[in-house]
């Protein structure tokens, strides 16, 4: 990928600056180690992996990470446990489809 297309945070760490880009790094077989930990969730999310997803989301005590606890369970059938997740985020549960919510997890973890 080309160095104008990524977002230079100065720290060695190139991180998509849209949704289209993060997209594009799915083919890659890992995230970039140096990500925030929410980028780094739903990208194990939007690959497929929602083991590896849920072992960062549990571990990070903030909203959005409460967020995408949420979103890990509601796409599980968790329905109970993703609601207490979504009080803890401080959101409503959802009525978009998963793959929305997905995006917008995506999005709001690229402006962290």
């Amino acid at each position: 990928m080309s160095g104008a297309r990524l977002l230079f945070t100065g720290i060695s760490t190139m991180i998509p600056r849209d949704y289209t880009l993060f997209t594009e790094t799915l083919k890659n077989s890992a995230p970039e180690a140096s990500w925030p930990e929410a980028l780094r969730a739903v990208w194990f999310e939007a690959k497929g992996d929602w083991e590896a997803a849920h072992d960062i989301a549990q571990e990070m005590d903030s909203p959005i990470g409460s967020w995408i606890h949420a979103y890990l369970h509601r796409k599980e059938g968790d329905q109970w446990n993703a609601g207490y997740w979504y009080r803890r985020a401080g959101k409503s549960f959802p009525s978009i489809p998963q793959q929305e919510e997905l995006r917008q997890l995506v999005e709001a973890a690229l402006k962290l």
